[in-house]
């Protein structure tokens, strides 16, 4: 029996002694998993790892489709990852399901106080109805107008500084019986999130909501509306009505158009097709306000589940990945803008104008954000099943702007105020 008992004890200080000397891990969820982003994370992993031998991180890449559903099942089966990647898209989601950890405190209290590109952090806290911040902002994006610099310098016309400056260099630079146009319009999917983001850049008004009210329907932005449908096979090409991406790319870089809003995500491939020294970008331009009105991409960061059951490893995990060193080489990987502001003088942005041409809007104390309502669980199907359609309806000249907005306002305002009585 004693010896029983000592062989007992050996066993037990053995098991303690291996699970106090062994590596603590921590699971991370990458969002978009996949060729472009896992081995940026691999090598980020491998550098924390080798600065932290007594964490170990276990990596799994899951899919943009298919992320929220997998976050959602992980919470209701109690097996949620200790660190995910979250965009401000479904971050309202998981929030309303108290999945995750506020990083206020630990930001305040830690290396990435004022560290924190101010603008990023406000699309993150306004993204929760509570205020609190839960998740820490990474990567920015931002819609610009990509636009032929070599077209324009040929012609002898001067960047767009005003939409109606924009609206009459496409008339100037379009030459159907060539197939060149000046510009091309996203009438398909994806169409109406850049719609809004033109109106709102137009018409100067400062809030997506005002008094629980959509103020979509602002009739400063169904005159965008209207200035861009009158575009239409004018300044652009016919098959525009129903472009998505992929189509719209295509075009400006095979050359058929010489203006195209987008955003930073086309970096890539708009660089590979034409290179610095036929393509630049500017922002969206202002309107007849003369004001900077912003409406911000979905924000990417991280948060730490409360689930998880490594607390201390996982927040030391995501200061690293949003330290200085780590979100400069991952926003220069990707083409985005970082979220430490120590970032901000790297040599990588000098050489990145569209990079740097964002970082400066938002940086600027005069830009408004008019962050839209995508914590709405209606937000996606609202504005692209529902009213896609309308869009093209409007630019068949079937459906008016007042009357298109009208109908999308009146969807927002209902599905914001059921969502402040669900709150």
């Amino acid at each position: 029996m004693r010896r029983l008992l000592i062989a007992l004890v050996l066993v037990l200080s053995a098991c303690s002694a291996g699970g106090q000397d062994g590596p603590t891990t921590v699971t991370f969820w990458d969002n978009n998993g996949g060729p472009g982003r896992t081995p940026i994370y691999q090598e980020l992993i491998k550098r924390f790892e080798a600065a932290n031998p007594d964490i170990k991180i276990e990596y799994v890449g899951i899919p943009s489709s298919s992320v929220q559903q997998k976050y959602d099942t992980a919470i209701a089966g109690g097996s949620t990852p200790d660190v995910g990647g979250v965009t401000t898209s479904y971050l309202a989601h998981l929030v309303g399901q108290d999945a995750l950890e506020p990083a206020d405190d630990r930001i305040e209290n830690g290396a990435l106080k004022d560290k924190l590109l101010p603008g990023l952090l406000e699309t993150v806290r306004q993204t929760a109805p509570d205020g609190k911040l839960y998740a820490v902002p990474a990567s920015g994006n931002m819609d610009i107008i990509w636009y032929r610099s070599d077209r324009f310098e040929e012609n002898k016309i001067p960047e767009p500084a005003t939409w109606d400056d924009l609206t009459k260099a496409a008339a100037q630079l379009t030459r159907p019986a060539d197939n060149q146009y000046g510009f091309t319009i996203r009438g398909g999917a994806g169409s109406v999130f850049q719609l809004l983001s033109e109106a709102y850049s137009y018409s100067g008004v400062e809030k997506f909501y005002d008094g629980g009210k959509s103020t979509v329907a602002d009739p400063r932005n169904a005159e965008l509306v209207r200035k861009v449908a009158e575009l239409y096979k004018k300044a652009t090409p016919e098959a525009d009505v129903n472009n998505s991406y992929t189509q719209m790319v295509a075009q400006f870089t095979g050359g058929t158009v010489a203006m195209m809003h987008h955003n930073l995500g086309s970096t890539a491939d708009v660089m590979k097709a034409l290179g610095p020294e036929r393509v630049a970008a500017m922002p969206l331009p202002k309107g007849p306000s003369g004001k900077r009105t912003v409406v911000p991409n979905p924000t990417d960061g991280f948060a730490v589940f409360k689930g998880g059951k490594n607390r201390d490893a996982s927040w030391k995990f995501v200061e690293f990945l949003t330290s200085a060193e780590s979100n400069g080489y991952w926003n220069e990987k990707v083409g985005q803008i970082p979220a430490n502001t120590d970032v901000r003088g790297a040599e990588w942005i000098q050489k990145n104008p569209a990079v740097k041409m964002a970082l400066g809007v938002l940086e600027d104390p005069a830009t408004v954000l008019v962050p839209a309502p995508v914590y709405l669980p209606e937000y996606s199907s609202i504005t692209k099943t529902d009213t896609e359609p309308l869009y093209q309806k409007v630019l068949l000249g079937q459906m008016s702007a007042q009357e298109f907005l009208d109908q999308l306002a009146a969807k927002l305002t209902t599905a914001q105020q059921d969502w402040e009585k669900r709150k």
